[in-house]
């Protein structure tokens, strides 16, 4: 009890200035940033319109959504106020009475703007209309139709894009908030829970992990963030993944694991963090998306298991627990992989029989020295 207490106490008020710097959060956003980079290259954002607009946040695409229209029909407003001032439309011009003005019943910048208005987005009142009066007139109407179509239909299209990014179906894949290590199947392993939130399938799911640490090649090279592949694998495999109930996934620690030579107690000073992917495509959309997470040293439990989560109701029916999802429960486990493989070996030796290919039978004829 004392023991939890104590680690309570250390992650609560020393966690915060031990923390870790991590790549990947936990909810999958990268901490990266990017510096000197030149004014021309910024430009690049710009030819790519579409997928600049759709990466904006919500505060500035609304500002970027409201900020057309408005201008866009205050534009044109001025545009017609102008036509109305040349044609001498206006009042203050006091037209006589049989005068045809180029559009009925503009009388001022408030007219010509709620005229701008009910063009662009067709409202249609018939109180203010085009009459046939003037080219310039008719030619600003099809000019304001056209672009109003295109204006609705790139700001419609983008929020809607945005509202149907497959990112927000990978907020509905939860991750365990912490991995362990025990023996799975005779074998070291390293494991990790996913659970899909929703009924609907993930199709084609992969899932693979990716190691980032800091090496030093042998020419003396320090390379930050190297990247080592970590395979996942499920019983089945890792890749279609039956994903409709929680799996858990687990990498074996092999000789070829970066896992191999790391202990139970080295753990907790190794520099290193480990990304999880999981790919696949959404079944209602058919859009593909990416779920990660990261987990560093202090969020892998050495020695541990994890509780169940699927039971069986009286009725028939499975049901999946989550309350016991990262839960974790304590086993016995070798606190080194190199220790697991050693005492297989020497088991494995124990039953074997040697042959000494330079042991010779001889014969020996005892004499008997002794005289009675």
């Amino acid at each position: 009890m004392f023991k939890h207490l104590r680690k309570w106490f250390v992650t609560r008020f020393f966690g915060h200035s031990q923390r870790r710097t991590r790549l990947v959060s936990k909810d999958g956003r990268c901490n990266i940033e990017f510096g000197n980079v030149e004014a021309q290259t910024r430009l690049i954002f710009f030819v790519d319109i579409w997928t600049t607009v759709l990466d904006l946040k919500w505060r500035y695409k609304m500002t970027i959504f409201i900020t057309a229209f408005l201008g866009s029909w205050f534009l044109f407003g001025l545009l017609w106020y102008a036509v109305a001032y040349i044609h001498k439309d206006l009042p203050e011009f006091h037209p006589f009475a049989n005068h045809t003005p180029c559009v009925e019943n503009i009388n001022g910048l408030t007219s010509a703007f709620l005229f701008s208005l009910e063009t662009q987005v067709t409202i249609g009142y018939g109180f203010r209309c085009v009459t046939e009066q003037c080219g310039t007139a008719i030619f600003l109407l099809i000019f304001q139709s056209i672009l109003g179509v295109m204006i609705n239909s790139f700001m419609c299209g983008a929020i809607l894009a945005k509202i149907s990014r497959p990112k927000k179906r990978a907020k509905t894949i939860t991750f365990s908030k912490n991995a362990v290590i025990s023996k799975r199947g005779g074998k070291l392993c390293l494991l990790i829970r996913v659970a899909n939130l929703r009924k609907s399938l993930l199709i084609g799911s992969h899932i693979y992990g990716k190691l980032l640490k800091t090496t030093v090649t042998p020419e003396g090279e320090t390379i930050i963030l190297d990247q080592t592949n970590i395979n996942f694998v499920v019983d089945a495999g890792n890749e279609n993944l039956f994903f409709i109930s929680p799996l858990t996934i687990y990498h074996i620690i092999d000789h070829n694991s970066p896992f191999f030579h790391m202990a139970a107690e080295t753990l907790p000073q190794q520099d290193f963090e480990l990304v999880v992917f999981l790919d696949g495509t959404v079944e209602s959309t058919s859009a593909t998306c990416q779920v990660r997470t990261s987990y560093v040293p202090e969020e892998v439990l050495w020695g541990y298991r994890f509780a169940p989560i699927v039971s069986k109701t009286k009725e028939g029916k499975y049901r999946v627990d989550f309350h016991n999802f990262s839960k974790t429960v304590e086993v016995d486990t070798p606190h080194c992989a190199m220790c697991l493989y050693n005492e297989r070996d020497a088991r494995a030796k124990m039953k074997r029989g040697y042959d000494n290919p330079n042991f010779v039978l001889s014969e020996v004829n005892e004499t008997d020295d002794t005289k009675m």
